[in-house]
């Protein structure tokens, strides 16, 4: 150990001396981890054991910002127990599930009693004895109970804190700045004004009233201890989104991320540029390295699924001094306060026969394109000289419709894979098993949605009840496309002489000649509301599915009109559509008598595959 550290680890050990427990980090440095590496292992772990700080060490022996100084930041919060939990976490749920995500729901309920802050690694046990005395020191003024008064703006939803017993509270936040100051040299900004449980935050204004309604059902008067708990993030993913893994992936380059099922990976969205369509940049939690995913082994997660809890303070009058302190327990500490995951009550709504009475609206993302797999270069890699398709790969398409500007035109406007073919096909063989009735299809004049459009009404048994009406409105963002110019699309009548079931009578809401080259957000979305506007208003009023094939942004752009909800900010926009797999689905249905539509699950389950790596037996020979 360097004299440094010696000095350091015996100036923190003196200060806590007087301490019964036994010391963490005098197993790790007896294994030879350095001393500042080994504090910043407990500091992640949450000081645990010595077992779990080992085991993240050996985890980030390849990460790159071992060595660096970079302090967990910090932050006390009053989180409530008992049968209120219970209600808060039935109001998370519901309120997710009627009203969509808001920013409450990226973290667990509770009462912020000071901002984020950082502790130095070696001081962190500092901030437990700060908590410990400012608990003891408030412990017999608090309150019984805490009264909660429901507050509702536009934009907010939530109880305040009022009264003597929130003035307690504050005094204890303030004793916990002043202790760790004292003790873990610490800036810590202490909440002093109005506090606040958060029930909702950044939601839509229309949905304020049922946000009201369901919060009137969390009665103050339930049941609750308050624990006062001490958290940690990583400071520099608190801008980043984070993804976690659903599936397990081994990587097929140097430069890709291994995932484990749980895996929680951090994602800077304005650091994207390298990464290919389905791919993003990430870097993972578990072991410190950055690489590449890919986008549709992961989900979603919630901001404070990755934080570390260390210690808790449970104010109760009639227990021991001595248990209030939780020191141990690490098997509940990471599961007690986490948000609830909505999976389980959002697929009770799945019934294929319940959503078939009503008139629906079925989203879905074309599958696999050519140059997703081979590059822009694609076509290059299977024309001879004087203009001829070939196919070099069985995952090129077997041939190419015949098109009036020969084979230049696939170019900007690829046509599927083979693997696009059987996802399609898949997808259509899916549909038919659920027994739902398609009763109008509409796609994308993009050739790619034509063909998966048509290769799902073959598996439906529908290709010669049902034409494809071709809607240039719901086009992808022109923005996205490559080049200055509109892409060169086949036009109803070029698509028909190459045995498509196109209808050529159809009138779309928007001509193809008026599609602008890099047209704004704005300008894209007014398209789509549009397009969508008139796709509804064109069918029957009977029961039955409109199925639209389009691109990966239309589960977004093509759904909202429908819900009444306003456009996403386009870099929200952005992220959310770059995440979309081949044959992703968006399903809303109509309530006519309540004159409004509603998202609900899709009649057939999500297609997940993994990646196929080029194979060339010769270069396999003679590299073994």
């Amino acid at each position: 150990m360097a004299a440094g550290e010696t000095q350091l680890y015996a100036k923190v050990s003196n200060k806590l001396r007087g301490r019964s427990t036994p010391s963490l980090l005098d197993p790790l440095l007896a294994m030879g981890f350095p001393a500042h590496t080994a504090l910043k292992a407990l500091a992640a772990t949450g000081r645990k054991t010595a077992e779990e700080a080992e085991d993240w060490l050996h985890c980030h022996r390849n990460d790159p910002s071992l060595d660096d100084p970079i302090p967990q930041e910090y932050a006390l919060f009053l989180c409530p127990t008992g049968a209120l939990l219970d209600k808060l976490q039935e109001f998370w749920r519901e309120s997710k599930r009627q009203c969509a995500k808001n920013r409450a729901h990226e973290v667990f309920p509770h009462v912020t009693l000071c901002d984020f802050f950082t502790c130095e690694d070696q001081k962190v046990e500092c901030l437990y004895e700060a908590l410990k005395r400012a608990g003891d020191r408030v412990l017999g003024a608090f309150p019984p109970a805490v009264p909660l008064v429901l507050h509702s703006s536009i934009s907010y939803l939530g109880f305040f804190l009022s009264g003597s017993p929130a003035d307690v509270i504050r005094e204890f936040a303030v004793t916990f700045a002043t202790e760790a100051s004292v003790l873990a040299d610490c800036a810590v900004k202490p909440c002093t004004k109005q506090l606040h449980l958060t029930l909702a935050h950044k939601f839509y204004p229309h949905h304020q009233r049922t946000l009201e309604q369901l919060a009137r059902a969390v009665h103050p008067g339930h049941g609750c201890q308050w624990t006062a708990a001490l958290y940690s993030r990583d400071m520099r993913f608190v801008h980043y989104q984070t993804l976690r893994a659903l599936f397990q992936y081994k990587p097929q380059n140097a430069d890709e991320l291994t995932l484990s099922p749980g895996d929680y990976i951090f994602v800077d969205p304005t650091q994207q540029e390298e990464a290919s369509e389905g791919w993003v940049i990430g870097v993972s939690q578990r072991t410190g390295r950055r690489g590449f995913l890919p986008e549709n082994y992961t989900d979603r997660a919630s901001e404070a699924d990755t934080w570390v809890k260390h210690r808790t303070y449970t104010f109760s009058l009639a227990t021991d001094l001595n248990s209030r302190k939780d020191g141990e327990g690490g098997s509940r500490q990471n599961a007690e306060f986490h948000p609830p995951q909505t999976s389980m009550s959002l697929s009770s709504l799945q019934a294929p026969q319940a959503t078939a009475a009503r008139r629906s609206v079925l989203v879905v993302r074309h599958g696999e394109r050519v140059d997703q797999i081979f590059g822009k270069s694609w076509l290059q890699q299977c024309s001879t000289p004087d203009g001829k398709y070939y196919r070099p790969d069985l995952n090129f398409p077997c041939s190419l419709p015949r098109r009036s500007n020969g084979i230049k035109g696939f170019e900007s406007d690829p046509p599927l894979s083979s693997c696009g073919v059987f996802q399609s096909r898949i997808a259509g063989a899916a549909l038919l098993d659920t027994g739902v009735r398609v009763t109008s299809v509409f796609a994308s004049p993009a050739l790619r949605c034509v063909q998966t459009a048509k290769l799902i009404l073959e598996e439906l048994k529908l290709e010669k009840k049902i034409k494809i009406r071709v809607e240039p409105g719901i086009f992808e963002w022109t923005k996205w496309e490559a080049g200055k110019a509109t892409p060169t699309l086949m036009s109803p009548e070029e698509l028909k002489e190459a045995n498509f079931p196109v209808d050529t009578d159809y009138r779309p809401a928007f001509p193809l000649s008026c599609l602008l080259p890099a047209e704004s957000y704005g300008e894209y979305v007014d398209r789509c509301t549009a397009s969508m506007s008139r796709i509804v208003n064109t069918c029957p009023q009977d029961t039955g599915i409109i199925l639209i094939v389009s691109h990966g942004s239309a589960l977004d752009s093509c759904t909202r009109p429908l819900l009444g909800l306003p456009p996403r900010d386009c870099g929200d926009f952005a992220q959310l559509v770059r995440k979309i797999p081949s044959l992703g689905m968006c399903f809303c249905e109509e309530h006519r008598e309540e004159g409004k539509w509603e998202l609900v699950n899709p009649p057939v389950k999500t297609l997940t595959h993994g990646s196929n790596s080029a194979f060339n037996w010769r270069n396999w020979v003679l590299g073994n």
